[in-house]
């Protein structure tokens, strides 16, 4: 990694290591005016189809689609609803409509701008369109900075489980301008600090107790808390990805507290929780079972539990059964011969992937992480 300052933009520069397809991840303020100049210097393209959702677009898609036209590039754009309840099936086929009206062809760009949600539908539209064209990512929330604009994973959800439908693609580049985290509500930074907190939880202990002395900062988005923060995290999931790009073993870590939140996602139809807080829950949850299952210390336990609840999860969580989200998880990806392998933590900055876990600690689990949030 290395750091460049250009036209008084401050850059952090690293790279998602994977040969011939590698690409770089950019991380600086303010910076959006830079894009369409940096896109042209890799030649990434001539020609983008920018997607973006409804709320996105009145915030940042202004200053992007200037910077096109700074560059001299040619650039259209796609808006959609916003929303987890919208990455399916029938936004996709919209989508992929639009690009056809618009005449696009198979050196048309396709630049995601937004979260997740359209990190992943944006992904698969470039991942399917005439059989794939590039795409470019520029996440404008903490949970897909750190974590879901990386490694290529894209997809849809179906009704019976979250990311059913989907592929590999990776971006050519991503751009993370952190300027664009003080657009967002509290609630989006307590998202994108449950992938933060899981990459520390199974990679890196110091990094655990970096975030431990920096929460109040990292909630009050201090930049220099932020941007290292931020950094680390692309570290981490560059690193991994660049060793299992198809998850065929170490990736999986990455599923940490998400088997217990996916499923908390489906069973509430993608309408209670984001992705980020179903996340935190499931980290608990998950952390729970380790214990129970003799991999984690009781006293880790205790201090990654008085960790997380620091964190201020303020989602209604009544009317959740705990009997549903046992259902959804029996079509966790992981799921191997009919066992459902977990990554379960063996200590605070370690992880392994297991079936060998007690199922019947499961409903327990489950109903402790949504108790120690639950509004009295």
């Amino acid at each position: 990694m290395f750091s460049q300052e250009s036209d008084g933009v401050s850059m952090e520069t690293l790279k998602v290591d994977l040969g011939a397809r590698s690409y770089p991840i950019f991380i600086a303020a303010d910076a959006y005016a830079k894009l369409g100049e940096v896109l042209k210097l890799y030649k990434i393209g001539a020609r983008f189809v920018v997607i973006t959702d409804a709320v996105v677009d009145r915030y940042h898609a202004e200053p992007v689609l200037a910077s096109f036209k700074a560059a001299q590039l040619r650039v259209d754009k796609i808006t959609v609803a916003e929303g987890e309840h919208c990455k399916n099936l029938q936004t996709l086929e919209s989508i992929l409509g639009e690009m056809l009206h618009l005449g696009c062809d198979r050196q048309t760009v396709v630049l995601a701008l937004g979260g997740g949600v359209i990190g992943d539908l944006a992904g698969f539209a470039a991942a399917t369109f005439m059989r794939g064209v590039a795409f470019v990512q520029t996440p404008t929330t903490l949970l897909a900075q750190v974590d879901a604009s990386i490694g290529g994973k894209v997809g849809v959800n179906h009704a019976l489980g979250k990311n059913m439908i989907g592929a590999f693609h990776q971006p050519r580049l991503v751009w993370i301008d952190t300027a664009s985290l003080r657009t967002l509500p509290p609630r989006e930074i307590v998202c994108g600090l449950a992938e933060i907190v899981k990459h520390a939880l199974i990679r890196d202990r110091q990094y655990f107790e970096f975030l431990e002395a920096h929460l109040p900062a990292l909630l009050q988005l201090e930049e220099a808390a932020l941007v290292k923060t931020i950094r680390r995290s692309c570290e981490i999931k560059a690193e991994i990805v660049a060793r299992d790009e198809q998850e065929a073993g170490e990736r999986a870590l990455l599923n940490f507290g998400h088997s217990v939140g996916h499923a908390l996602e489906a069973a509430t139809h993608y309408q209670q929780l984001r992705h980020g807080e179903a996340v935190m829950l499931g980290i608990l949850a998950e952390a729970y079972i380790a214990r129970e299952a003799g991999l984690l210390a009781a006293a880790a336990f205790t201090r990654i539990e008085n960790f997380l609840k620091r964190i201020p999860l303020n989602v209604g969580l009544d009317g959740i059964s705990i009997t549903i989200v046992e259902q959804c998880m029996a079509f966790d990806k992981k799921a191997q011969q009919g066992k459902l392998r977990l990554a379960l933590l063996r200590g605070i900055g370690e992880a392994v992937l297991t079936a060998d876990w007690p199922r019947e600690v499961l409903p327990p689990a489950i109903q402790y992480a949504l108790q120690s949030w639950r509004r009295d």
